[in-house]
């Protein structure tokens, strides 16, 4: 059940992985229907689904790039890289770079994202 694509339908898919395989873990069913919900729409913001709190105010990433750079600089200022599991929009990887940006911090950036439609926002 890796292959997670828009256009075969879930309930299909978890129908022949039970068919074949007997019955589905709920880790298993629930990593197949989160996927499915992500790959197929944004869900966020209010024409979406829910809003995140870096969608509401720049505080909360604000706050957590300048936790961060305070951990950089106490730290020895080590080499060290930003790396964001389902940025959605990058909306609070924006907020917390510019702050780390304002302490001298500036590393580089790797977005992980598997939803197409995230991917393109």
């Amino acid at each position: 059940m890796t292959d997670i694509t828009p256009d075969t339908a879930l309930p299909e898919r978890l129908a022949r992985a039970i068919t074949l395989a007997g019955p589905v873990p709920v880790a298993q069913y629930m990593a197949a229907a989160n996927a499915h919900y992500y790959a197929t729409r944004d869900p966020l913001g209010a024409t979406g689904d829910f809003t995140t709190a870096p969608e509401i105010s720049q505080m909360f990433g604000e706050l957590l790039g300048l936790w961060c750079a305070d951990l950089w600089d106490r730290a020895g200022r080590p080499d060290i890289a930003w790396v964001e599991l389902g940025p959605g929009r990058g909306t609070l990887a924006a907020d917390a770079l510019r702050a780390m940006a304002k302490a001298g911090l500036v590393p580089p950036v790797h977005f992980v994202e598997t939803s197409p439609a995230l991917r393109t926002a």
